[in-house]
């Protein structure tokens, strides 16, 4: 679909479908003068990837995807970001559908390990071909849900899937909130309440956001007592994230006690102890997402 901005003046779309466009516009791109001469309508068609010279064959896990674009993260590292056109095919290991039927670049989701045939443009790489395994889409449809019961059924091939993206697990920190106890407590106090819900409704904003929940403690008590004391306050924010702000669970990262760990003051004085008995709400993106 040709993409059309005006730089000034106001046209109708019936008198813009009625100007002539040259053959040298429907190619790539150009400017028309309006009617009274005082704009220009600059108009860019589709890339026609079928006249473009072959570019090199891409494997690996795609590891982030932004509207037509999707990086592919090989065993090596190395990431590749590849654009997806109007005209590229996706092979399933059930056939070849090219852009409808039942394999379509929708399905093209994070974790899915594919094999990318490009072309190369002016602007970077084009994908002619996408195909991927009917079991590798399965698995990376259950890590994007985040089914526990997905896990279980399929703990092998999740496993093997896991090992392949390993830079989906590298998350850049965007915010983070802290909720404070009580010595012993994990109740969550009224402020922090307010508190959490507006974190998660500004993470809500953020594209691919996900929550990491840590709970920590004072110096006061066993390292046994001190564990269960973290997880219980943890446990006890992400209840209240998921059940009153809202947020979806598949969007919450794997929470963790760290007891007496990582203090951020001094456990020797009232005022330290107090800054420590805490959760750190982060709210993290992938890196995966750099560049794109």
């Amino acid at each position: 679909m040709a993409v059309i901005t005006a730089k000034s003046g106001a046209l109708s779309v019936l008198a813009l479908l009625a100007l002539p466009l040259s053959t040298n516009v429907l190619a790539q791109q150009g400017e028309l003068p309006s009617a009274n001469g005082n704009a220009s309508i600059t108009v860019v068609a589709p890339v026609d990837i079928s006249t473009l010279p072959a570019g090199p064959e891409v494997k690996g896990v795609i590891s982030a995807r932004k509207d037509d674009k999707i990086k592919v993260t090989g065993a090596d590292g190395t990431s590749t970001v590849i654009t997806l056109a109007e005209t590229t095919k996706v092979k399933g290991s059930g056939g070849l559908f090219g852009g409808k039927g039942k394999f379509t670049t929708d399905m093209l989701i994070n974790g899915l390990p594919v094999t990318v045939k490009t072309v190369q443009g002016a602007d970077g790489l084009y994908a002619s071909q996408v195909s991927f395994k009917a079991s590798d889409m399965k698995t990376a449809n259950m890590i994007r849900q985040g089914t526990a019961q997905g896990f279980a059924e399929q703990s092998a091939a999740t496993e093997a899937l896991r090992s392949r993206m390993a830079d989906i697990d590298k998350y850049n920190i965007k915010s983070t909130t802290n909720v404070y106890f009580d010595t012993g407590k994990w109740v969550i106090s009224p402020q922090a309440k307010a508190e959490l819900c507006t974190a998660a409704n500004d993470a809500d904003r953020m594209d691919n956001a996900m929550i990491l929940v840590v709970g920590y403690t004072d110096s006061v008590g066993s390292d046994e007592y001190n564990q269960v004391l973290s997880e219980k306050r943890a446990g006890a924010v992400i209840n209240y994230l998921q059940q009153v702000c809202k947020w979806k669970p598949y969007r919450m990262l794997t929470p963790t006690g760290m007891a007496e760990a990582d203090p951020l003051a001094d456990n020797s004085t009232p005022e330290g102890r107090a800054q420590n008995r805490r959760v750190s709400v982060n709210v993290l993106v992938s890196k995966g997402l750099d560049g794109m």
